[in-house]
């Protein structure tokens, strides 16, 4: 097998191996399908009030920031829990920072939602 061959065949089973995590985490992870829920719901509203290219540009990073940022929480927690199962004061610190990015994430999704939704409501 060629070297461009066998980096083509990498990149898929790569894809492959994200694909299954995403799918993992939407059928395991509460908070994702509560986030994905809500992705769905303000992707309905883009499209019934028509946003626009910027709008929806801004939406998309918002919803994917949120996401991307919960799964890698979700990893930073299954790797904290397999190191120390048992609680302990430093995991509970990685644990809680790792949670306070979503927050962030969150909050400024909520914040960009808000600024795109709120002149289509008045």
């Amino acid at each position: 097998m060629s070297k461009v061959s066998e980096f083509i065949v990498g990149r898929l089973k790569g894809g492959g191996y994200a694909l299954k995590g995403a799918l993992l985490l939407l059928k395991t992870e509460p908070s994702i399908q509560v986030q994905f829920g809500i992705a769905i719901l303000v992707t309905a509203l883009g499209f019934y009030f028509n946003i626009t290219s910027t709008e929806w540009i801004l939406q998309l990073f918002a919803i994917g920031l949120v996401m991307s940022i919960e799964g890698v929480n979700t990893a930073i927690e299954a790797i904290a829990d397999f190191i120390h199962p048992d609680f302990h004061n430093k995991i509970g610190l990685i644990k809680d920072i790792a949670a306070g990015a979503v927050f962030i994430a969150a909050i400024t999704a909520v914040a960009i939602g808000l600024l795109i939704y709120i002149p289509y409501f008045i």
